[in-house]
C-alpha cells in the first residue's frame, strides 16, 4: 500500500484543523488548550485511507500545522517531511502574511506537489470566490502549485469535500514513493510516556523501514534503543515504511533522553555534525546576509541557532542563491540532499532556505583550497562523480567504506554501483577507497624516499618501514598496499622491518668494516662490564658521524643492545645473563639488586640499568624494591 503525508499550510484562523477534520473525521488539535483558544498551537495528526478505480489503497497521513505567527516554528518541526501541500486560503479573507511565509517555506523546502484549498466557501457569494481565485492564482503563478487545482469546500456543509478527496487521491498517485530499502531515519516529533508501555516516540518516516525489535541509534545522544512496538495509523504493525505516520514504543531509554529534535537511524552508519556546506537561497523579500551572520536553522523537527559562513563573498543579496557553511551551536544527524529553513533572529521571520550538500567538511582546509568545486559536484554531480570527489579530497588517506555510506547515506547497493562506475578511477584497498592518481603518486613517492634515505645513509641497509610510512603521510592499509604493490614489480624489496632498493645491501669500506669489527669485539669481550661507548668509537680510524652509523647497524641486527642512554651491551652477554637468571630461579624467585650484583659481578652502575631492561623484557618483574624471576 502507498503511503504519502500531507501537510496543511496557510493562514491563523483560515479552517486548516476544520478541513483536516472533515476530511478524516479526526480533531487534529489534540492540547486542552488548543480547544480553548480554538487555534491550533503545536502540529497535529490525522490520516485517511482512499481507494483509485482498481481498488488500488492509498494511505495518506495528514500533519496539521499552526498557522500563528507565534507558533512557525512548530509549523516548521510538521512540514519538513512531507510529500504534498495543502495551501489553505479562507475564501473570506484570502491571502494574508502567513499565507505567504508558509508557502515561501514549503518552496524552500522543494515540496513539488500541492493543492489549493479555498476554505469557508459558504460564508462568500459566487462573485467574492471568483475573485480569490483570480487573486490565488496571481498568487501561484510561476510556483509548483501554478497548475495544480484550486477547489473550494466548506468543512461546515461538506462542499467540495468528495472533490477533494478525488484530487487527494491522483495527486498521491503521481506522487514518487519514498524509498524503503534505504537507510534508515526517523527525526522525531513527539516524546511522551503511556502507562504500561513506557516511551513513545512519533515521527515521519523519512528513510528506510523499521520494524519490531529493531535496534535503532539516538541522534545526537549516540545512545541505543530497541523498539518493542511499532504503529501506523494507530493500527500495531509489524513494520514501518518511509513516506508512514509512525509511531515507535522504545525499551532501553526514557522518555528524559529524547526530545523532540532527535533522530533514529540505523546504529553504527552515521554521524552527528556542527557543520554543514550547503546551498543557500535568500527570499527576495529578505534582507542581505552578512558573512558569519547568526540566523534561526530548522530541519525536519531539528532547530538551532547556525553562523553563516559564506564560500566566497562577504554579503548575500536578497534573492541570491550561494554556496556557504552552517556551524551549528547544537550537534544533529542531517545528510547530503536534507533541504532546511533560516529564519532571521530578530525580528523572527522566514528569510530563506536551501539543501545540505555535504554534512562532513573536512575539518583542516588551506586557505588557498577552492571548496567551490566540490560542493558543484555535491550539487550537481551523479553517485559516481560525487564518490570520486569524496575520495579524492581524502588524498594519501583514502575513504573508508563506513565514511563513505556514513557521508553520502547511500544503502550498499546504490554504493557498490558507484564503486563499479569508478572502475580505473579508484583503487579499492582492503575497506578503503583511494584515488588511483593518488595510488600512483605513493608508489613514486615510496621509491624516491627510499632511495633518498639509502643514499644518505650508505652503512644502513634500508629505511624503516614505520619511519617511511610516516614520510608518506598515508593510512597503514594503504601503505601497506603501496609496498605490496613495489614488491610484486620488484622496484623495493622488505628485509624484516627494513625497506629497501632491490640487489642493494651495506657495502662497507675496508676502514669501516674493521671499525665495525673493532666494535663488536670490545663489547663481545667485556662481557658485563662494558665500556663507555664513547670511548669506544674514540679509537676508531673512521670520523664519528660513520662511527655512529656502523653502531646503529649494529643495534639494528640485534648484535648489540642498548639498555640505557649511556650503556650498551653484546647480545650474547645478555642472553647468557638471562640463562644464569633462570637457574638462579630454582633457588629463590625472588631478587634484591645485593643478590643481582652477586650473580653478575658487576656494580649498581650496571646492575640497576641491566634490571630495569630485563623488567621491560619481561624476564623480571619489580616488587617494591625487589624483583621477581618470572
Amino acid at each position: 500500500m502507498k503511503s504519502i503525508v500531507v501537510g496543511t499550510a496557510g493562514h491563523i484562523d483560515h479552517g486548516k484543523t476544520a478541513l483536516v477534520k472533515a476530511l478524516t473525521g479526526i480533531d487534529a488539535d489534540r492540547l486542552e488548550e488548543e480547544k480553548r483558544r480554538g487555534i491550533t498551537i503545536d502540529i497535529g495528526f490525522a490520516h485517511l485511507q482512499l481507494f483509485g478505480p482498481s481498488g488500488e489503497a492509498v494511505r495518506i497521513a495528514f500533519i496539521d500545522v499552526p498557522g500563528h505567527e507565534r507558533f512557525v516554528r512548530n509549523m516548521l518541526a510538521g512540514i519538513g517531511g512531507i510529500d504534498l501541500v495543502l495551501l489553505v486560503i479562507a475564501a473570506d479573507a484570502s491571502i494574508k502574511p502567513q499565507t505567504r511565509e508558509h508557502f515561501d517555506i514549503c518552496r524552500l523546502l522543494s515540496v513539488r506537489s500541492g493543492i489549493t484549498v479555498l476554505t469557508k466557501s459558504d460564508s462568500v457569494d459566487a462573485e467574492t470566490l471568483d475573485v480569490v481565485r483570480l487573486e490565488v492564482e496571481d498568487f501561484l503563478r510561476g510556483s509548483f502549485l501554478e497548475s495544480a487545482p484550486i477547489i473550494p469546500v466548506s468543512s461546515l456543509n461538506g462542499s467540495g469535500i468528495e472533490e477533494l478527496k478525488s484530487a487527494l487521491l491522483k495527486a498521491a498517485t503521481d506522487v514518487p514513493a519514498r524509498d524503503s530499502t534505504a537507510l534508515t531515519r526517523l527525526p522525531i516529533d513527539r516524546v511522551f510516556s503511556v502507562k504500561g508501555f513506557g516511551t513513545v516516540v512519533t515521527g515521519t518516516l523519512v528513510s528506510g523501514a523499521i520494524r519490531k525489535e529493531d535496534e535503532l541509534e539516538v541522534f545526537p545522544q549516540r545512545s541505543l534503543a530497541r523498539v518493542r512496538g511499532v504503529q501506523v495509523h494507530d493500527q500495531p504493525v509489524e513494520q514501518a515504511s518511509a513516506g508512514e505516520r509512525t509511531a515507535l514504543n522504545l525499551a532501553g531509554t526514557g522518555k528524559e533522553a529524547l526530545s523532540r529534535g532527535s533522530v533514529l537511524a540505523v546504529p553504527e552508519t552515521f554521524a552527528a555534525t556542527t557543520r554543514i556546506d550547503v546551498s543557500l537561497s535568500l527570499l527576495p523579500s529578505a534582507k542581505s546576509l552578512k558573512d558569519r551572520a547568526r540566523v534561526h536553522f530548522h530541519a525536519y523537527t531539528f532547530e538551532t541557532v547556525v553562523e553563516v559562513v559564506m564560500h566566497g563573498g562577504k554579503r548575500m543579496a536578497s534573492g541570491e542563491t550561494g554556496l556557504a557553511q552552517l556551524r551549528l551551536a547544537d550537534a544533529t544527524l542531517l545528510q547530503p540532499g536534507d533541504r532546511f529553513i533560516i529564519r532571521q533572529l530578530s525580528p523572527v521571520v522566514t528569510i530563506g532556505g536551501g539543501v545540505v550538500l555535504d554534512a562532513a567538511p573536512l575539518s583542516r582546509r588551506s586557505k588557498s583550497q577552492n571548496i567551490v568545486p566540490f560542493l558543484e559536484i555535491m550539487r550537481e554531480g551523479s553517485r559516481a562523480e560525487v564518490l570520486s570527489a569524496r575520495i579524492a579530497r581524502r588524498g594519501k588517506q583514502g575513504l573508508s567504506l563506513w565514511d563513505s555510506v556514513s557521508e553520502t547515506g547511500w544503502g550498499q547497493p546504490q554504493l557498490s554501483r558507484a564503486v563499479e562506475e569508478l572502475a580505473g578511477k579508484a583503487v579499492s584497498v582492503g575497506d578503503r577507497l583511494v584515488e588511483r592518481e593518488a595510488f600512483e603518486s605513493l608508489t613514486s613517492n615510496a621509491v624516491a624516499l627510499v632511495s633518498a634515505f639509502q643514499k644518505s645513509n650508505p652503512l644502513l641497509s634500508g629505511i624503516s618501514r614505520e619511519v617511511l610510512r610516516e614520510q608518506m603521510k598515508s593510512h597503514p592499509d594503504i601503505f601497506a598496499a603501496v609496498i605490496h604493490h613495489l614488491t610484486s614489480e620488484n622496484k623495493l624489496e622488505v628485509a624484516g622491518e627494513q625497506i629497501r632498493l632491490p640487489g642493494t645491501a651495506v657495502v662497507m669500506k675496508d676502514e669501516e668494516a674493521e671499525s665495525k669489527k673493532t666494535i663488536e669485539q670490545a663489547f663481545a669481550f667485556a662481557g658485563l662490564k662494558v665500556p663507555a661507548l664513547k670511548d669506544v668509537l674514540a679509537d676508531l680510524k673512521v670520523d664519528r658521524t660513520r662511527a655512529q652509523k656502523i653502531v646503529t647497524l649494529l643495534l639494528r641486527d640485534k648484535v648489540l643492545v642498548k639498555t640505557s642512554d649511556d650503556l650498551v651491551f653484546h647480545r650474547e652477554a645478555l642472553d647468557q645473563l638471562r640463562e644464569k637468571l633462570k637457574a638462579e630461579k630454582t633457588k629463590s624467585p625472588r631478587l634484591d639488586v645485593a643478590r643481582f650484583k652477586d650473580i653478575t659481578g658487576v656494580s649498581r652502575k650496571y646492575a640497576i640499568p641491566l634490571l630495569e631492561y630485563f623488567d621491560r623484557e619481561h624476564v623480571t618483574r619489580r616488587v617494591g624494591d625487589d624483583r621477581l624471576i618470572l
